[in-house]
C-alpha cells in the first residue's frame, strides 16, 4: 500500500480503486447492456450486432466492430450539448480508444461477416469515463457472444482475453490510481492504461498536464495501474458470475 500525503473522496488509500458496481440489461433490446459505474461515474453500455461488414471486410469471411462513445445531457455540471452530426476531437478519440482496445480481445474469424456495435453512453462524469467504458463495455461484449452462442448465431465465444482501463496520475507529486475529477483536474501527469488479463498492455495514453515526469515516476504508475488493473478483472469475472 502506498502512503499519501493527499485525503481522498471516502478516505481510500493511494492505489485503491473507487467502489464499482454492474447493473445488468437496463435496455431490454440490445443484445446485452450494462450500466458501470465507478465512484460517481456511470456508463451505459449497449452491445447491437448486424449482419453485414464494412465494404474493405467484405468477402474476407471475417467480423468487425465498431464503438460509439458519448456524454449524455446531464452528465456533468454543465450540460453537455448533444453531438450529432459533426463530433468533437475528444469525442472521436475515445471512440477509437474504445474500438482499438476491444477488437484486441476478439477473434474476428470465430465471428463471421458480422459487425458487432458498442455503444458508450455516459451517464455521470466524474472523471475516468473512457477507462469505465471500455472495462464496462467489455463485460458487456462477453455476454452478448454468450447469448449468441446459446442462440446458435455463433460456434463459440470469439473473445481470446479480457480488457480492462485505469487511470492513473500524479497530484501534487504523489501517485494516485483511478483519479477522481477533483484529482483529474489538477494531476501534473494524467495517464490511461488499457490491459490484457494476461498482463500485455494494449494501450497507453499519458500526458504531462503541468509537469515533465521522469522514467523512474512512470514505472511507479504502472506498477500501480497494473495491480489495478489485475483487480478490475477479477470485477467483470465475478459480474459476468453474478449474471449467470
Amino acid at each position: 500500500m502506498f502512503n499519501s500525503p493527499i485525503q481522498r473522496d471516502g478516505g481510500r488509500s493511494a492505489d485503491v480503486l473507487r467502489p464499482f458496481e454492474v447493473q445488468w440489461d437496463p435496455m431490454c433490446f440490445a443484445l446485452s447492456s450494462l450500466i458501470w459505474r465507478t465512484g460517481r461515474t456511470s456508463v451505459l453500455c449497449a452491445v447491437s450486432i448486424e449482419d453485414d461488414v464494412p465494404g474493405w471486410r467484405k468477402g474476407s469471411g471475417q467480423g468487425w466492430l465498431s464503438a460509439e462513445y458519448r456524454l449524455l445531457p446531464g452528465s456533468t455540471p454543465r450540460r453537455q450539448e448533444r453531438e450529432m452530426l459533426k463530433l468533437s476531437g475528444r469525442t472521436q478519440e475515445i471512440q477509437r480508444l474504445i474500438g482499438r482496445s476491444l477488437r484486441a480481445a476478439i477473434d474476428f474469424s470465430l465471428l463471421g461477416e458480422k459487425t458487432v456495435i458498442v455503444d458508450c453512453d455516459v451517464i455521470q462524469a466524474d472523471a475516468g469515463t473512457r477507462t469505465a467504458s471500455i472495462t464496462g463495455a467489455w463485460v458487456a461484449l462477453d455476454k452478448a457472444f454468450d447469448r449468441l452462442v446459446v442462440k446458435g448465431s455463433l460456434k463459440r465465444n470469439p473473445l481470446i482475453s479480457q480488457v480492462a482501463a485505469v487511470s492513473v496520475g500524479l497530484v501534487h507529486g504523489v501517485p494516485l490510481l483511478d483519479l477522481d475529477y477533483s484529482e483529474d483536474s489538477v494531476a501534473d501527469v494524467d495517464l490511461n492504461v488499457v490491459m490484457a488479463s494476461d498482463d500485455r498492455l494494449l494501450e497507453l495514453q499519458g500526458t504531462a498536464e503541468r509537469a515533465p515526469f521522469s522514467r523512474n515516476q512512470l514505472n511507479i504508475l504502472l506498477d500501480i495501474a497494473e495491480s489495478g488493473l489485475r483487480r478490475l478483472h477479477v470485477a467483470q469475472l465475478t459480474a459476468l458470475k453474478e449474471q449467470e
